[in-house]
């Protein structure tokens, strides 16, 4: 089976952020190979992103994983990990939330199905994703838009 390079945004505004992104991280690993990672970015709480201005701040990243798992596994997967570090989507579906774990992109894929749309929806107008994602992989490319995320990162800065 071929192994396809994912991209998984995480964010995390409560307990021990740093401790929640390293745990999150280090479950990917059950999921593939985690090939790079970013630097923590320090981000206030973005109200279109489904939390109040109020929220505590937020600590995001970005990972790169080589995986032989398909799309809809590896979120699985990713929802998994939420779940094991405390995060309840059926009660507290946005808000704060110990981790989020977001899938960007997988390989060159567009994806359109209930529960799974790839690249994500939401990537190219949020900052707190385009910046570490950015530091990891400025030339991975958005198959929706036709653009690398580091022109992606661009435009929204220039914007």
């Amino acid at each position: 089976m071929t192994r396809t390079r994912a991209f998984v945004a995480l964010g995390s505004n409560l307990g021990s952020r740093e401790a929640n992104l390293r745990t999150a991280i280090n479950r990917l690993r059950q999921l593939g190979e985690v090939t790079a990672v970013s630097e923590f970015h320090a981000t206030r709480a973005v109200p279109e992103s489904g939390v109040l201005a109020t929220d505590p701040d937020f600590l995001n990243a970005a990972a790169a994983i080589e995986t032989r798992l398909d799309a809809h596994t590896l979120l699985h997967g990713l929802l998994q990990i939420e779940a094991g570090l405390g995060r309840d989507r059926t009660t507290a579906p946005v808000g704060p939330r110990t981790v989020d774990l977001d899938l960007l992109l997988f390989g060159d894929l567009v994806i359109e199905t209930p529960g799974l749309v790839v690249p994500h929806p939401h990537m190219h107008r949020r900052r707190f994703v385009l910046e570490p994602l950015c530091q990891i992989a400025p030339n991975a490319w958005h198959p929706g838009l036709g653009k690398t995320v580091a022109e992606l990162l661009r435009g929204l800065l220039a914007a």
